[in-house]
């Protein structure tokens, strides 16, 4: 059995999985973003199990691809929309332990991006590597992929059970607007899709 991918037309919108999170709703694209970092990091961990126990195939390449195009293209949009709209207004607000857990998750972008590339060069050999020349990982390549993926796992909880609900309480209707507009542009997606 090959490895279980999401499919994705070509033209869809980097971070975008859902047709009910549209950008009118920009929270709720924020959470469909979520949504597609853990199915894209539920993938690596069947892409690693898939070479494990069936070597490199074509189903492997395009799963590493498939992993690549998200962090490479969806993940930055994401974290920009984050740095952009939602953690200003609550490192300006009053409560300490959520300015608190705003820092860090600022620094979890960083180490975020800081991780990825060593990442993304093992996913790359993997999409490059023909059948006959695989070598299975060796223990570094499996670390640097477990020590990206490990970065999100509490990142993404705070997010959504404590960081957006704040700011989405502290958000005026103008300012969620701004923002679905600037997370449009960004995209390269006209006014009123």
């Amino acid at each position: 059995m090959g490895i279980v991918r999401r499919t994705e037309r070509p033209e869809a919108v980097p971070g975008l999985h859902s047709p009910d999170a549209g950008f009118e709703a920009p929270f709720g694209m924020l959470g469909a973003c979520h949504e597609r970092v853990e199915r894209t990091l539920a993938l690596l961990a069947r892409l690693q199990q898939h070479l494990l126990a069936q070597g490199l195939d074509e189903a492997g390449r395009q799963a590493a691809r498939d992993v690549m195009r998200y962090f490479d293209l969806a993940a930055p949009l994401h974290h920009q929309d984050e740095e952009l709209h939602v953690f200003p207004p609550l490192l300006a607000g009053p409560d300490a332990g959520l300015r608190a857990v705003v820092q860090r998750l600022l620094q979890d972008h960083r180490d975020m991006e800081a991780a990825w590339p060593a990442a993304r060069r093992v996913l790359q050999a993997i999409s490059d590597s023909p059948a006959a020349d695989w070598m299975p990982l060796a223990p570094a390549q499996t670390a640097a992929l477990a020590q990206f993926s490990a970065l999100y796992v509490r990142h993404l909880a705070d997010e959504d059970q404590l960081v957006y609900p704040a700011a989405q309480a502290t958000l005026s209707q103008e300012a969620l607007q701004a923002m679905s507009l600037d997370m449009m542009q960004r995209r390269g997606v006209p006014a009123g899709n």
